[in-house]
C-alpha cells in the first residue's frame, strides 16, 4: 500500500533560523507582570524592614534597660535619700520639742520652787519682826515690873509683903507667856518651869530654891481647895516634885509647861495638882 503524499511547501531560506525577537505580550500581562514585580519588591522591603525591627528590638532592648535601670535606681536613691532625710528632720523636730517641753517644764518647776522659797522667806521675816516686837514689849514691860517691884521692896518686907506684891508677881508671870520652854534655861526668853516660879518672887524679894523638889518644901502647906492668887503648885510628892506652877485665880495657873508648849495659862481641872504651898 502507498503511503499518501505530503504535499511539499516549498520553505524561505531563513525558516531554520529561530528568531530573535521576543514574543510580544499582551499590554494585560506586563501590567499585571509590573504590579507583581512592585509588589513583590514591596513585600520583600516590608518583609525586610519587620526582619530589621525583628533583628534590632532585642539589640535595642538590650542596650535602653540598663540606662533605664540605671535611672529608676537614681530615682529610687534619691527618694530613699529625700525619705531619710525628712525622717532626720522629723527626728530632730521631735527632739527640739521635747528639749523645748522640758526646759518649760524645768522653768515653771524652778518659778514654783522659788516662788514658795519667797513665801516661806517673806512668813520666816514677819515671824521675826512679831517676835521682835513681842521681846520688845516684854522687854519693856519687865523694865516696869522692875521698878515696881524696887518700890515694893523698898516699903515692904520680905515677911509680910502687901497684896501687890502678888500682883507683880503675877503680872511678871503673864509678861513670859510665848516664852520657850527649855531644860535648865533662866530666862529672859527661855524657862524650865522651877527656874520661872524663882525669876517671879524674885520680883518681889522672895528667894526661892532653884529646882521643883525644894519649892515643894518652902513656905506653908496650903489645900487645893483653899487656894490663893499667887500660890506656888507642885506635881508629885511634896519634897520631890517634878513640876512647878503658879495659880493665878479663876482655876487656872501658869507655868512653863513643856517644849511644845513653851509658857502658857492652863484649867487646873485639866492637869490637877498634888499640893501647893504658900510663900507670900
Amino acid at each position: 500500500m502507498k503511503e499518501p503524499l505530503v504535499p511539499v511547501v516549498p520553505m524561505s531560506h531563513t525558516a531554520h533560523i529561530r528568531s530573535h525577537r521576543k514574543p510580544r505580550r499582551s499590554a494585560t500581562s506586563s501590567i499585571a507582570l509590573r504590579a507583581g514585580v512592585a509588589g513583590g519588591v514591596l513585600s520583600m522591603a516590608a518583609a525586610g524592614a519587620s526582619a530589621s525591627a525583628n533583628a534590632a528590638e532585642p539589640v535595642t532592648q538590650t542596650i535602653e534597660l540598663p540606662t533605664l535601670t540605671a535611672d529608676m535606681s537614681a530615682q529610687v536613691a534619691q527618694s530613699a535619700a529625700a525619705t531619710q532625710q525628712a525622717a532626720a528632720n522629723y527626728e530632730l523636730r521631735a527632739e527640739r520639742d521635747a528639749a523645748a517641753a522640758k526646759a518649760a517644764a524645768e522653768a515653771k518647776k524652778d518659778l514654783a520652787e522659788a516662788k514658795k522659797k519667797a513665801e516661806a522667806k517673806k512668813k520666816a521675816a514677819e515671824a521675826a519682826r512679831k517676835a521682835a516686837a513681842e521681846r520688845a514689849a516684854r522687854s519693856a514691860e519687865r523694865a516696869t515690873l522692875s521698878t515696881a517691884s524696887a518700890s515694893a521692896s523698898a516699903s515692904t518686907s520680905v515677911s509680910a509683903p502687901s497684896s501687890g506684891s502678888v500682883a507683880t508677881v503675877i503680872a511678871f508671870l503673864k509678861a513670859q507667856v510665848g516664852d520657850a520652854y527649855v531644860m535648865g534655861a533662866t530666862g529672859p526668853n527661855a524657862w524650865d518651869c522651877s527656874s520661872l516660879v524663882q525669876a517671879a518672887y524674885k520680883q518681889v524679894g522672895v528667894d526661892l530654891p532653884r529646882v521643883s523638889q525644894d519649892q515643894s518644901m518652902a513656905g506653908t502647906d496650903v489645900s487645893l481647895s483653899n487656894l490663893q492668887v499667887g500660890d506656888i503648885l507642885y506635881w508629885g510628892g511634896k519634897g520631890s516634885a517634878y513640876h512647878v506652877g503658879v495659880y493665878i485665880g479663876d482655876g487656872q495657873y501658869l507655868d512653863a509647861a513643856n517644849p511644845s508648849k513653851g509658857v502658857v495659862i492652863q484649867d487646873l481641872s485639866g492637869y490637877p495638882a498634888d499640893g501647893a504651898v504658900r510663900v507670900l
